[in-house]
């Protein structure tokens, strides 16, 4: 894997993503993915899969496999559950941290029907709301690992209104991390900012490369601008930046220190 040196900072509009919609998914893509293919926007870093969905209820994506990748989902509003050919069944809501390492192969389904499942598995008494989230992928630091899976609750912990690491390989976050991932060089923070200049102040991580995505609300990020939801923002060899909510907002930042390229 090499590294950019050259500092860069590109805006990406939420509205300018490629989509798929059909009748129960309403899905926003910020990398190539299934159909929508632009060779010159395939990846940043080690982030190849930042997909913002909304799962209309009693609908979802039914059982299908993965290979070599490491998933992280987090869910903004409703529940998603997941099932897969390990064994695990679970609700992931807002604030529950859930990674899939894919390895050598897996078969999982992502369903809004928590309604169906037993209280003590989290299922609600009745039919869910849609459910909204984002599912990122990353590359892992070598091809076959073994598939796992691992989720844990971080919401109060993201109450302070700081960057919280949710998800790392990154040595340094491994005592405070909520989640480990396969990969290395990479760690994904979240933030719950309550807007009007409430709550700590925000900054991004120095790092060669990395990636925040307004996930909900409005923000202003130093030296660019205001940020809306769905607008994201690609650096390389930089960081430091302030973060100020507008809005109450939630940001997604991952921190890499690779990227895809010669090894």
């Amino acid at each position: 894997m090499s590294i950019l040196t050259t500092p860069h900072i590109d805006v990406h509009r939420g509205g300018d993503r490629m989509k798929t919609r059909v009748a129960w998914l309403d899905s926003k893509h910020s990398f190539s993915f299934g159909e929508h293919y632009d060779p010159e926007n395939t990846h940043h870093g080690l982030l190849l899969v930042n997909n913002e969905d909304i799962v209309a209820p009693d609908q979802g994506f039914d059982t299908h496999p993965h290979r070599d990748m490491e998933i992280v989902t987090w869910v903004l509003s409703g529940a998603l559950v997941h099932q897969d050919s390990l064994g695990h069944s679970g609700v992931i809501y807002p604030g529950l941290a859930q990674r899939m390492s894919a390895g050598t192969g897996i078969l999982h389904s992502e369903k809004n029907d928590a309604w169906r499942l037993a209280p003590e598995q989290g299922g609600a008494a009745e039919r869910t709301e849609p459910v909204h989230f984002v599912q990122m992928w990353v590359v892992p630091d070598e091809p076959g690992l073994t598939p796992g899976y691992q989720q844990l609750e971080v919401d109060d912990e993201l109450a302070g209104g700081g960057l919280v690491t949710v998800a790392a390989g990154l040595p340094r976050y491994r005592d405070r991390t909520a989640i480990a991932i396969n990969s290395s060089h990479s760690a994904l923070h979240v933030a719950r900012m309550p807007g009007a200049g409430e709550g700590p102040t925000v900054h991004l991580p120095e790092a060669p490369y990395l990636h925040l995505f307004v996930a909900r609300g409005e923000v202003e990020l130093e030296g660019v601008g205001v940020l809306y939801e769905g607008d994201a923002v690609r650096l390389a060899r930089s960081g430091g930046q302030r973060v100020i909510a507008k809005l109450p907002s939630e940001i997604l930042v991952w921190e890499m220190h690779a990227r895809l390229g010669a090894q």
